[in-house]
């Protein structure tokens, strides 16, 4: 997810079956799929151009301000002003064609009228849709409304109706802030409410202008993605996305526990079943509550009211381990024992960015591991749990051991259990450079036959509200077009609770939409993303953010792509930042972007060789 959020900077929705027709000659999701993968850039053109008053002090170049004002303005020669030092638009075709992604702000599109009211601004509309007239390359619609502000005057209105607002069990959650940019936690749990109002009216107008252009720019649309990372969400955003206690997620609101109800009433049938799941004593679901208590610290009136990070029923064992790397060599492996019993092994090739700002000189973040131990069958006792790092086949150094508590309903004191030898090992000199992080020694841990089903429902809550929107792209004369979801994917951050986000359930649901995620670190160039992609049984994806958060050669960055476009991307986009006549256009720059300018996360080594990438691609190709 990003630091910082594009801001992105009318007509009457006029989409018909004639411009369906129309469209369904140039593109239809069959075809779009045998496509070569289109690269497709998200730039910083929104509120560079669409979105900035005329005469504003903030366009110091008069020839960019002339383009994107007036009665035809659009942010159409700064977007190919930027792609161009990429590749320019006359350079061939390449072995990947050079698009971009153009972000709508779906908030953004309204202004306030002398009376008061929020009302479409039609002026930027049209130079948002102007932009796709007056660009002949192909795009990725991006209808954009998400948690982090757009910096739209709307956002603070909306902002004070709590029925807007994801809600714990404290309450609605207000404005918070991620990395110094605004966060505001809007609510999904209903579609009933302002802030979903607003958003498909922008959608819909900006969808039926869109459809008012000839079918030749309408097919230009190579897809449309949805909203952007929709989730559930938590205190303390940016440093809560762990496992630390006290346990805060969405959503509580009065319309969601209602939901929940009806949820478990659909899944059982009868009150006596769910209490035989539950080993509970309801008399009707409508006594059920969401669990929201912490048992170690708070009075239960039932046994099902409690959770935290774990109660579902898995614990994360996890650290980093630096293993130096060596060519040709494939990752470290970590071993876990429980009670000298061999439970599993995982590799050690996970980002941790926090390791490697600690300790810079490893080089690479990729020092992460992670395996979770499913705890719900265990028998109550105190556990003991071995850690080995595998650093070449068959020799095991110890690296430590943790003693858990798995506790029963009454708390009973927990007894040691019986244990089994070890297998052998040798210990290292020096010991290794490695950090077992979870479990905490002496740890207790509770499983809640409720919490899976209310994480499950949460989830249920974001794919509904996909659905929702999705639906709205169907009224269009992009209905055809291949609709993405803009979705991040918090397992592969092995630091972080994805329990919190509900999100699992948008990545892997077959509904029509397809799958657009955000990749960061080895998920966007290593082998577990492929893998756990294959396990979806889903057919074709976009890369919304591709972050791969350190330099890449012009090889390893070509082999990368290749990597995707096997898979079956569509698309692949990552930032850019606006350039005008070469140079670079003044904002707040995204710390993200590809940008010869940007240092950060090896953003200047990566423009560079994406610049290669395309140009030895469009060498390679066979002239007509």
């Amino acid at each position: 997810m990003p630091l910082a959020v594009f801001a992105a900077g009318c007509s009457a929705l006029v989409a018909g079956a004639m411009g369906a027709v129309l469209l369904s000659k140039y593109a239809t999701g069959d075809a779009a799929t045998k496509e070569r993968m289109l690269l497709a850039p998200m730039i910083g053109a929104i509120d560079t151009c669409i979105a900035t008053p005329e005469g504003s002090p903030s366009h110091p170049m008069d020839d960019l301000a002339r383009s994107c004002g007036g009665p035809q303005g659009s942010a159409a020669a700064l977007v190919e002003s930027t792609l161009s030092t990429l590749q320019p638009q006359t350079g061939g075709r390449g072995r990947y064609p050079l698009g971009y992604t153009l972000p709508v702000p779906l908030l953004k599109l309204f202004h306030q009228n002398p009376q008061g009211h929020w009302e479409i601004d039609g002026r930027l509309i049209n130079r948002l849709v102007r932009t796709i007239r007056d660009t002949e390359r192909p795009l990725i619609l991006y209808l954009f409304s998400t948690h982090f502000s757009a910096d739209a005057p709307l956002e603070q209105v909306l902002a004070q109706d709590s029925r807007n607002l994801a809600q714990t069990r404290d309450g609605p959650l207000g404005q918070s802030s991620y990395y110094g940019a605004p966060l505001y936690n809007w609510s999904f749990a209903s579609t009933q409410n302002e802030l979903t109002e607003r958003r498909v009216q922008a959608a819909r107008a900006v969808l039926g202008t869109v459809c008012q252009l000839p079918a030749h720019d309408i097919a230009k649309v190579r897809g449309v993605t949805l909203l952007g990372e929709l989730h559930h969400l938590f205190p303390n955003f940016e440093g809560g996305m762990g496992f630390a206690p006290p346990y805060r997620v969405t959503d509580y609101s009065p319309h969601s526990v209602t939901a929940f109800r009806s949820f478990l009433r659909q899944e059982f049938q009868s009150i006596e079943k769910f209490n035989r799941a539950m080993g509970a004593d309801y008399a009707s679901f409508e006594q059920v509550v969401p669990p929201s208590k912490d048992i170690r610290t708070e009075p239960l009136h039932r046994y099902t009211e409690h959770i935290d990070s774990f109660a579902q029923g898995t614990l994360p064992i996890s650290g980093w381990a630096y293993v130096p790397h060596t060519e040709g060599s494939g990752p470290a492996w970590v071993h876990v024992f429980r009670n000298g019993v061999f439970v599993g092994k995982t590799p050690v090739n996970k980002g941790r960015q926090d390791v490697l700002k600690a300790k810079p000189e490893f080089g690479s973040a990729d020092t992460g591991w992670r395996l979770d131990m499913d705890f719900r069958r265990l028998p109550a006792g105190m556990h003991r749990i071995d850690v080995f790092l595998e650093q070449a086949p068959g020799h095991l150094t110890p690296l430590g051991t943790r003693r858990i508590a798995i506790m029963d309903r009454a708390q009973t004191p927990p007894k040691e259990l019986t244990q089994q030898p070890l297998p052998l090992s040798t210990t290292a000199v020096p010991s290794p450079l490695a950090s077992i992080d979870m479990p905490v020694d002496e740890s207790s841990y509770y499983y809640n036959p409720l919490v899976p089903l209310w994480h499950q429902f949460r989830g249920k809550q974001v794919v509904d509200y996909l659905r929702f929107f999705d639906d709205v792209v169907h009224e269009s004369c992009l209905s055809k077009t291949p609709h993405y979801t803009h979705q991040i994917a918090p397992f592969a951050n092995p630091s972080w609770d994805a329990h919190k986000f509900a999100i699992d359930a948008s990545l892997r649901e077959q509904n029509g939409i397809r799958l657009g995620v955000s990749l960061y670190g080895d998920a966007s160039y290593g082998q577990a993303f492929g893998r756990w992609y294959r396990s979806t049984g889903r057919r074709g994806y976009g890369v919304t953010e591709f972050h791969p958060l350190k330099a890449m050669d012009t090889p390893t960055l070509q082999r990368t792509l290749e990597q995707h476009a096997a898979r079956g991307a569509e698309f692949l986009s990552f930032f850019m930042e606006p350039r005008w006549e070469g140079k670079l256009v003044a904002r707040g720059h995204n710390i993200f972007s590809f940008d010869p300018d940007n240092p950060q996360f090896g953003s200047d080594a990566l423009y560079e060789s994406m610049q290669q990438a395309l140009r030895q691609g469009a060498a390679n190709q066979p002239r007509p």
